[in-house]
């Protein structure tokens, strides 16, 4: 992690902190409230262990292209398909 991912991380978190303050100031000591704290300052706690010791950087695999042809597809291979979650129907696709 570079110096500035751990800046805007601690900004983040700052900013959890006053939002989980205006919480407490509203509903005072509620276990909802004090979980969120509880939960807060785990976060703290895991911010100051990653930015100490920082786990081995993940490689990155080459993302994969996928050829998509412009030519028209076999309509039969849609047949008994549903259109479900597209928002119309141009034809009937079920027989």
């Amino acid at each position: 992690m570079t110096r500035s991912e751990i800046a805007e991380l601690r900004f983040a978190v700052g900013q959890l902190r006053q939002s989980i303050g205006v919480l407490r100031n509203h509903y005072g000591d509620a276990n909802m409230v004090r979980r969120l704290e509880n939960d807060l300052e785990r976060l703290v706690i895991d911010a100051d262990e990653l930015e100490q010791s920082p786990p081995a950087l993940v490689p990155r695999r080459p993302q994969e292209t996928i050829y998509v042809p412009d030519s028209k597809s076999d309509e039969a291979a849609w047949m008994g398909a549903q259109d479900e979650g597209l928002g119309f129907h141009s034809r009937p696709r079920t027989e």
